[in-house]
């Protein structure tokens, strides 16, 4: 059976002289990587330019012993115009696309994930508060992805958390006064900023939206998220340095 799909492109680049490689996220069959042959040569062979962040509905052979397939058809099916016009918004988009190709294993479907990315694309078009969307884009996805930070209780001892709390980077969670640590990946976290991280794991993407976040917890948040991905990633995140 040919895979058929609704797909976002993640990253592409030229392949040979007519051809072009394409990294997409599918809905129904998770990351992939595949070859469109001759889209360069004949832009109008696909329906699509498969331009970044772009959702086209993808027909494409599976491989089995390779981890490149072949695309026989691609069709456009959205294209964020304002994301792509404004320069901030596109920047931001690149920021998600990286983020879903690094974390996500290929062929790994994520439906949870793949909606995710869709609604962080469509709100982006309208959205002012850029930081709060990318936050919530952050949280989410490390619960989507099984990556969630452990904030229920001290990472050590299990204990309930009193007193001023710590976040490691290394434990992934949080550290009570009571447990000493000689590590440097920890800093000290808010109340607040725990609280808005739950609020943003647990309820709806509306609801999320909707919540305001005062000028501590903002600094907190960008602080945390980043080195957290980073240090678990092991490697940077790069479209990270031109967010806002």
């Amino acid at each position: 059976m040919i895979p058929k799909t609704e797909a976002i492109v993640l990253k592409s680049f030229d392949y040979r002289e007519t051809s072009r490689i394409v990294t997409f996220f599918t809905k129904e069959h998770g990351k992939i990587t595949a070859v469109m042959k001759g889209i360069r040569k004949d832009p109008r062979k696909f329906g699509s330019s498969v331009d970044k962040y772009s959702v086209n509905d993808l027909v494409y052979y599976h491989y089995r012993r390779s981890d490149l397939h072949l695309v026989s058809q691609c069709d456009l099916k959205q294209y964020f115009f304002r994301v792509r016009d404004d320069y901030q918004r596109n920047v931001t988009a690149n920021y998600a696309l990286e983020l879903v190709n690094k974390i996500m294993p290929a062929e790994q479907v994520n439906k949870d994930v793949y909606d995710l990315l869709l609604q962080f694309l469509d709100r982006l078009q309208e959205e002012k508060d850029l930081e709060r969307l990318v936050n919530l884009f952050q949280i989410k996805m490390l619960r989507y992805s099984g990556f969630s930070p452990h904030l229920d209780s001290c990472v050590r001892c299990r204990r309930p958390v009193q007193g001023k709390v710590r976040f490691s980077m290394a434990g992934g969670g949080l550290v009570c006064p009571d447990c000493p640590t000689t590590e440097t990946s920890f800093t000290l976290i808010s109340r607040g900023t725990v609280s808005t991280i739950i609020h943003f794991e647990k309820e709806s993407w509306q609801d999320c939206l909707r919540l305001g976040l005062a000028a501590k917890v903002r600094a907190e948040l960008k602080y945390i998220l980043h080195n957290f991905l980073e240090y678990h990633l092991e490697q940077p995140v790069k479209s990270s340095k031109f967010l806002r």
